[in-house]
Parts: C-alpha cells; sequence; structure tokens
C-alpha cells in the first residue's frame, strides 16, 4: 500500500480522522491527524485494520498558544509500512488518554512526554529523566533556559572577529530571557 492509500483507509475508519503525507519519494510517510476524542480509537484502528504490532514512539511538540501537537509512530512489521498519528491538546489541563492499554510499549514515552511537556496521561506517572525536586518542563518553548542566563553561548563570537574589531550584536536564543531579566539581578 501506497502512504497515501494507508492515511486514507485509517482516515475512513475513524471519526473526524484527515489523512496526509509527510515526505516524499521512498520516505513518505502516512501522516492522520485525529481529534482527541480519538486517539484511542485511531491507535486501535492502526494496530487492528493496518497491522501496526510496533509502537514505535510518541512525544510532543509545543505549539505555543495552539496547544501540543501529541505524535505516535506505529509500524507494521509484516507489511513494512508505519503510520504517524497526531492530536492537539490544549495548554490548560493538557491531558491525553493512555495508548498503554493498547501499545504497553507506549508507558515509557508518555512518562518522558509528561515530564518534558507536562501533557498528563492516567496513572502514576513518575518521574523518569529529571531528579525529583526539578520544577518546569523543559521541552516547553515557555520554559526558561537558566543555564543559559548564567553562562554566555560558547558561539558568542564568531570565527575570524578579533577582540578589538567590532562586535556584532548578540542575538539571544529562543526561550533566554535578556540580561536582568532573570535571576537574582532582576
Amino acid at each position: 500500500m501506497t502512504p497515501e492509500e494507508i492515511g486514507a483507509r485509517l482516515a475512513g475508519s475513524v471519526a473526524g480522522a484527515e489523512a496526509g503525507v509527510s515526505g516524499g519519494g521512498p520516505y513518505a510517510r502516512a501522516v492522520v491527524d485525529v481529534p482527541t476524542g480519538s486517539w484511542l480509537p485511531a491507535l486501535t484502528a492502526a494496530r487492528d485494520e493496518l497491522g501496526c504490532d510496533f509502537f514505535d514512539w510518541l512525544s510532543a511538540v509545543d505549539e505555543l498558544a495552539a496547544g501540543y501537537d501529541v505524535v505516535a509512530h506505529v509500524w507494521s512489521t509484516a507489511e513494512r509500512h508505519g503510520v504517524l498519528l497526531r492530536t492537539r491538546v490544549p495548554v490548560d489541563g493538557a491531558t491525553l488518554e493512555s495508548a498503554v492499554g493498547v501499545y504497553p510499549g507506549a508507558a515509557w514515552h508518555e512518562r518522558e512526554t509528561y515530564e518534558m511537556f507536562g501533557i498528563g496521561f492516567p496513572g502514576p506517572l513518575e518521574p523518569l529523566l529529571l531528579p525529583p525536586e526539578f520544577e518546569g518542563h523543559p521541552l516547553r518553548k515557555s520554559f526558561v533556559l537558566a543555564s543559559r542566563v548564567a553562562k554566555p553561548w560558547p558561539g558568542a563570537k564568531e570565527p575570524g572577529e578579533s577582540e578589538t574589531g567590532s562586535k556584532r550584536q548578540a542575538i539571544r536564543p529562543p526561550g533566554v530571557p535578556a540580561p536582568g531579566e532573570w535571576g537574582p539581578t532582576a
């Protein structure tokens, strides 16, 4: 089956789903956007109807005010095709049904997504990568990168610029506050 056929077949069996294709040529992948209420039915349909028996990964993308796109990739080991499933959860009260009932391997990925983005899944979500006393969710775009405030980025000077020559104005990466906006001197 082509990625277009895979996406259309899955979108046809899930209410409110929209199919598309990511990439091109031999690397094209079916992408199916589903409403949050159809998240588990879409994962179940991918497993049962498309034969996607391998859960590859689950993560999220911070889309700022629009919410978080939760993305899962599943693969059929027999048919050698995969599908990328996406759903969007709102910023306030970001929660989603757990995929563990459909793909038990999703547990680790859900714990990581909770810890890094703050997207809740049912059940106990213990710290996985960060120390228990850590505050915040570091992969949110609103998270302040404190280490960049305390220590300048090593690439502050371009190759060939001298100490006495004119310096370009430093551009702060996203998430780095201006000096004096954060920390003990603020």
